[in-house]
């Protein structure tokens, strides 16, 4: 199993930064990757880029670029100039983000998540391939563009520069259709919640979407964020893990339209997905937090003291070793944390 870690970059003046040290621990340890992600405030690329100018072997993702930000183009550009200027060591995470973020924060239409994940990876791979001037039409995007306020000027370009068509892909997903087509198009997924007990929640969806690619879990990484929380208090450990689940299970969607939400259920904990929602979305995020069960955080975390992280690990190492998770993305660890993982894991 591979490890990486999580940046917890914070970008405003006083905030903490970037911890170039524990990245660089992180390399030194051993660890495969290290990643970033978006959704209101710093971007996903910038962080990586300073990363990737701070280390020669550790290979560092976007998790995520929101696709709605960007054209595939111009994600496709991004994607080239690191590729050249780390010699490879750069993966493209993407995904649609939810329609708070895109209609609330980039303006723009959430649309059809599904099929604008089919057709930018597609179109960033032709770009990639560079096999013939850059030609797409879709659903979601028309390339040239012909479409009202066209100057009719368009015409197919190629990249000048060659790339690596080999650039990894990962999506996030969470959902059955979006982890369907993750394993359709994508090379990789990153699910923000998992358990090393029902990882059939993740892979069976997976796997069928590799089904129709004609390919297998083998040629795929389900690489899953893992939250820890070290120390001698196991519950003081659960409770600093319980804000940010209490956010995205209550608060990341509309009542009716909760991605994290459904997912949890998924998991078996129906009634309290329905209690936290309703406290959170009542204004009671104490509540709701308090309402996240202990059980919720040890199967989807690391938490505790040491020997019982220890302990713990061995559910997920058995998860990989029987090919349902690829990589283990670390998010939280402080030094000590990533190098007890790492002695145990790698």
């Amino acid at each position: 199993m591979r490890l990486g870690m999580l940046l917890r970059y914070r970008g405003a003046p006083g905030a903490g930064g970037l911890d170039i040290d524990r990245v660089l621990e992180a390399e030194r340890l051993g660890y495969d990757s290290v990643w970033n992600g978006e959704s209101y405030s710093t971007d996903a690329v910038s962080p990586i880029a300073w990363v990737l100018a701070r280390t020669t072997k550790i290979r560092a993702g976007t998790s995520i670029m929101q696709m709605a930000a960007r054209t595939p183009a111009c994600a496709a550009m991004t994607a080239m100039t690191l590729q050249a200027l780390s010699s490879n060591r750069f993966i493209m995470g993407i995904g649609p983000s939810g329609p708070q973020v895109i209609e609330g924060w980039h303006g723009v239409p959430f649309g059809k998540p599904l099929t604008r994940t089919r057709e930018y990876i597609a179109i960033v791979r032709e770009i990639l391939n560079r096999e013939r001037p850059l030609e797409y039409d879709g659903d979601q995007y028309q390339i040239p563009y012909r479409g009202p306020g066209a100057t009719g000027l368009g015409k197919p370009l190629k990249s000048i520069i060659h790339a690596d068509p080999n650039l990894p892909i990962y999506t996030a997903a969470i959902t059955p259709a979006g982890l369907r087509t993750a394993g359709e198009v994508a090379d990789g997924v990153l699910p923000i919640y998992m358990s090393p007990e029902q990882t059939a929640v993740v892979t069976d969806p997976v796997r069928e979407g590799l089904a129709k690619s004609g390919r297998s879990l083998k040629s795929f990484d389900v690489a899953p964020y893992v939250r820890i929380a070290m120390g001698d208090d196991l519950q003081a450990c659960r409770d600093s893990i319980k804000p940010e689940l209490a956010l995205y299970i209550g608060g990341m969607g509309a009542r009716d339209k909760n991605f994290y939400n459904d997912y949890v259920k998924r998991l078996g904990y129906e009634e309290a997905a329905v209690k936290i929602q309703d406290a959170f979305l009542s204004g009671h995020r104490k509540e709701a937090q308090a309402l996240v069960p202990d059980a919720l955080v040890d199967e989807t975390s690391l938490v505790g003291p040491r020997d019982r992280i220890r302990d713990r690990l061995k559910a997920w190492k058995e998860a990989s070793a029987g090919g349902e998770i690829g990589s283990m993305l670390i998010g939280g660890a402080d030094a000590e944390g990533l190098r007890l993982i790492a002695e145990e894991v790698l």
